[in-house]
């Protein structure tokens, strides 16, 4: 794990742990955090301040998919090869609940805003909800023909959202358990589902070259932004869901408005697959990641690249701590990377 000074790019230090790729990443709510999910089949957490290792969870026996803390920072839920889904505690580092039903790797888990339901999605083709505090399986909603990718929770909670492999969207209704709408129009896998910051819209990436827009309340689809001409892997909403990023196998970053629903700006820097990509907290920032082992950070308003990082191996995940302050990526390579956004004192100087 490295810390860079992003205005200088100096390497600060490294500390490393992870002995295999680092597949997820989450932050605690408090921006303080950092849970890191790898093949190695440890979950370790690290210090935001200090870059440090705080401490390390074992005993898992399989290698992690995807990993999510709750809502209010106390437990982390990990989807593995092994089909389980397993909860930890992070104070005492101690197994909780393991998750059992799906019958194939657990490709995306996520909390609800409440953090009382975990939502999961895998290559089962199933969508499997369940309860937090009893572990105790809820539901399972079948539709899906083919494996599931993605899972996402509206913001009030009410609705899921599941993309995978059968080329489909499909919304369902956590209350009634029930199927609402399956989102037809892609022509390959949906990669990566996202809802809008006031959960009327969702967005969706595949691998058919586009994004599309959806209505939530009536499953119709509102537009196809076309202007990639490779897979789209990355997909976020600004934080006031004005704008959409997306990252794709062309080697570029697109800004597209959702009003005019236009391409704004094109960006370009990285010379291979962008696999990743978010805002910074106050929409200012773009990060992307890519297959080139380098990130770039972009002003959002100029479309200009401000910041290269190198040292890094195919980009995997990237996260910014709710401060903005602070980026986080993950690598193929097995390193977890904290990079060090904080504005620098002008009265400051070197020792």
């Amino acid at each position: 794990m490295r810390l860079w000074d992003v205005e200088s790019g100096k390497l600060i230090y490294t500390f490393e742990g992870h002995t295999e790729h680092i597949r997820c990443i989450s932050f605690s709510p408090d921006g303080k955090t950092i849970a890191s999910g790898s093949w190695d089949q440890t979950i370790r957490f690290w210090d935001v301040i200090s870059g440090r290792q705080k401490t390390t969870i074992t005993g898992h026996t399989g290698a992690l998919r995807s990993i999510t803390i709750s809502p209010d920072g106390k437990t982390i839920a990990g989807g593995y090869f092994d089909d389980y889904i397993r909860l930890w505690d992070i104070k005492s580092n101690q197994q909780v609940q393991v998750l059992r039903g799906h019958e194939n790797s657990v490709e995306s888990v996520a909390f609800s805003p409440d953090g009382e339901l975990i939502i999961s999605g895998s290559q089962d083709k199933t969508v499997r909800l369940w309860d937090v505090t009893s572990g105790k399986h809820l539901h399972t909603f079948i539709g899906h023909r083919d494996r599931v990718f993605s899972v996402a929770f509206s913001p009030d909670g009410q609705t899921i959202a599941s993309g995978g492999d059968d080329k489909t969207i499909r919304l369902w209704d956590v209350d009634s358990k029930t199927h609402l709408f399956t989102l037809r129009g892609h022509f390959s896998e949906v990669a990566c589902v996202s809802f809008s910051p006031d959960g009327k819209t969702i967005a969706s990436g595949s691998h058919d070259k586009t994004i599309r827009l959806w209505d939530v309340v009536s499953g119709k689809h509102l537009h196809t932004y076309q202007g990639h001409k490779r897979t789209v892997e990355g997909i976020s909403f600004s934080p006031d869901g004005k704008t959409i990023a997306s990252g794709s196998w062309d080697q570029t970053v697109r800004l597209w408005d959702v009003k005019s629903r236009t391409n704004l700006l094109t960006y370009k820097g990285h010379t291979s697959w962008v696999r990743c990509l978010t805002f910074s907290p106050d929409g200012k920032t773009i990060a992307s990641g890519g297959s080139n082992r380098t990130i770039q950070l972009w002003d959002v308003a100029s479309g200009t690249s401000t910041r290269t990082f190198n040292e890094h191996s195919s980009i995997l995940s990237l996260s910014f701590t709710p401060d903005g302050n602070t980026l986080v990526s993950s690598s193929i390579g097995g390193s977890l990377l904290i990079w060090d956004l904080a504005p620098k004192n002008s009265n400051s100087h070197d020792d």
